[in-house]
């Protein structure tokens, strides 16, 4: 094995690990806006940032792992272990689309919601009918809600990580180079 592959795995476990670091801190308290819907307390995040800047710049599989361990807290603290999933998802969708399909950043992150919505809708449906012991139209309601939610993050956040994947593109393309 040459020195430049173990440089590049090096790195590429660096940048991970300070994505997945990232991903977490922002879906933590002091970096959440709490929000009331309906019935729901949920909160306001933007810890899909990293996730989508991750599988971009480094690929689906590193999307997925930043997405799976990005989502480690939020699954704790919620106490839904399906969240890792469902960021996992995101994660490598987001780099599929980027790398193997040449998508645009800011439509690999809108697209990478799209393919993640399904998950989302049938994993959080179960959750409030099943483990909450909702009704279905009260569990339809309130998986529409959380959907519109995370509609807006996945807008504001493929914007974000566009602008962010272009900054480092142009400036810091020699040093992040995987």
């Amino acid at each position: 094995m040459s020195l430049k592959v173990q440089n590049n795995r090096a790195k590429t476990i660096a940048f991970m690990a300070l994505m997945v670091a990232l991903s977490n801190i922002l879906s933590a308290p002091p970096f959440v806006i709490p929000v009331v819907l309906g019935p729901l307390n949920s909160n306001i995040h933007l810890t899909q940032v990293p996730i989508l800047i991750s599988g971009i710049l480094a690929g689906p599989w590193v999307g997925l792992l930043t997405g799976a361990l990005g989502g480690l807290y939020m699954s704790f603290s919620t106490e839904i272990p399906f969240v890792i999933g469902g960021l996992a998802i995101l994660g490598f969708a987001s780099g599929f689309l980027a790398n193997k399909r040449k998508v645009k950043p800011v439509f690999s992150g809108i697209l990478a919601w799209l393919i993640q919505a399904p998950y989302v809708f049938f994993s959080d449906y179960l959750w409030f009918a099943y483990s909450r012991g909702m009704p279905s139209p009260v569990a339809l309601t309130a998986v529409i809600v959380v959907l519109l939610k995370l509609t807006v993050e996945a807008l504001i956040a493929s914007g974000l990580s566009a602008v962010i994947v272009s900054y480092v593109q142009r400036h810091l393309a020699g040093w992040i180079k995987f």
